[in-house]
């Protein structure tokens, strides 16, 4: 239901995120049961779903990834048979709570640039 009303163009409520923050959390907590290293993407644009998913602040970290509007709508309208839809790109710009204790990545490079810096933040912790 919630990738179709994205589909729509319609955001989705805190309430309607809910089941699949706590899917995302319990992944979490199995991974770092098993001892796995795990990247696991989303936008937990809210410091509320943050704080939810970092179950263990020594073990999970936050990377921010930055960009202007105009960067990620362009690699929005690259994108192929994605539920996401440029239209609800502003929304996500409404709400979101840019994280103060993440590790922040300009977006403007390359992915082999941006992977970069993200491995040289997370080999300075």
């Amino acid at each position: 239901e919630n990738i179709n009303k994205m589909r729509q163009g319609i955001p989705l409520t805190d309430v309607e995120r809910i089941p699949w923050l706590e899917t995302l959390q319990l992944a979490i907590k199995k991974w770092l049961q098993e001892n796995k290293n795990v990247v696991l993407a989303c936008s937990a644009l809210k410091a509320k779903y943050r704080e939810f998913l970092v179950v263990d602040q020594q073990l999970v970290k936050l990377v921010y990834l930055q960009g202007s509007f105009a960067i990620i709508c362009e690699r929005l309208h690259q994108r192929q048979n994605h539920f996401m839809s440029a239209q609800l790109l502003q929304s996500q710009f409404d709400i979101v709570e840019e994280p103060i204790d993440a590790i922040k990545v300009d977006i403007a490079g390359s992915q082999a640039e941006i992977l970069a810096k993200i491995l040289q933040q997370l080999t300075v912790l």
